[in-house]
């Protein structure tokens, strides 16, 4: 079996403070500590200390309870921190249908270096697989999400990926010049799974989508299509997006779409 984490977090190992998020991301500062005073993969660890630092500071809510969560895509088994006391610490079915799509058409992606920004990555099953893939990710969502997102994020991609996945807070809608400025932002995918559903930032998101376009952005996203609200939503994003259904899971209501932004 292949996996992405290191022999701390191995299934059945003990090792103290390693069940809390706080305590493994200690314990792999440690290590890289450890690894660098003995002149040994000195570079793997100039690699990973900054990262370890600037990802620190987004600390997991303190729900009641976290299930781990296994998942395989991309030939690598995933292990999900999961909490069904959030919206946002919960794997949704689109989330799953976009990780087979991006396992499925990795050849034709093409994510080798390519820059992918998630808008709404929950507990980030979708960021990792792009990971995994070969993406520079920058994950996002509301600021109570990140904690888990990066303690799941560093868990599943440290050691194993290209390049470590960056995690940003993203308020739909909000401060968006200001925080992506486009000057210095251009992804190649921007990526959404279940970000439609039933709430009252549907405008907000679909400004999100438009303004992280631009010309050569493919947007990729995936949603149960579970209301009415939904359908609607997705009749306003084709009047701003180049609309291709790529792909259909009747058994979860899935559905995946390609958008790229109608320029004028």
């Amino acid at each position: 079996m292949d996996v992405c984490l290191s022999s701390a977090q191995q299934p059945g190992h003990r090792g103290e403070g390693l069940s809390s998020p706080g305590g493994w991301l200690e314990a792999e500062k440690k290590g890289a500590s450890q690894k660098d005073s003995t002149g040994g993969a000195l570079e793997e660890s100039n690699r990973i200390e900054p990262s370890l630092h600037s990802l620190q500071k987004f600390v997991p809510t303190d729900y009641a309870s976290y299930t781990q969560e296994h998942y395989r895509f991309a030939g690598k088994e995933i292990v999900i921190q999961e909490s069904i006391e959030s919206y946002g610490a919960v794997v949704w079915p689109g989330a799953t249908a976009l990780c087979q799509y991006l396992e499925e058409h990795a050849e034709e992606l093409n994510f080798q270096d390519a820059k992918i920004l998630e808008i709404g990555a929950g507990p980030g099953l979708v960021s990792i697989v792009a990971s995994i893939l070969g993406a520079q990710v920058t994950a996002t969502d509301l600021p109570d999400v990140l904690g888990n997102l990066q303690y799941n994020l560093l868990k599943n991609t440290l050691r194993c990926t290209a390049h470590l996945p960056e995690v940003k807070e993203l308020v739909w809608g909000e401060d968006l010049d200001k925080n992506f400025p486009k000057s210095a932002f251009y992804y190649d995918y921007v990526l959404a799974s279940d970000v439609v559903y039933h709430h009252y930032f549907l405008d907000k998101l679909l400004t999100t989508m438009v303004y992280l376009s631009q010309p050569g952005t493919v947007l990729l996203w995936a949603n149960k299509f579970r209301f009415s609200t939904d359908y609607e939503f997705l009749d306003k994003f084709k009047q701003v997006f180049d609309t291709t259904l790529l792909a259909e899971y009747p058994e979860s209501s899935v559905k995946l779409f390609k958008g790229i932004l109608k320029w004028d």
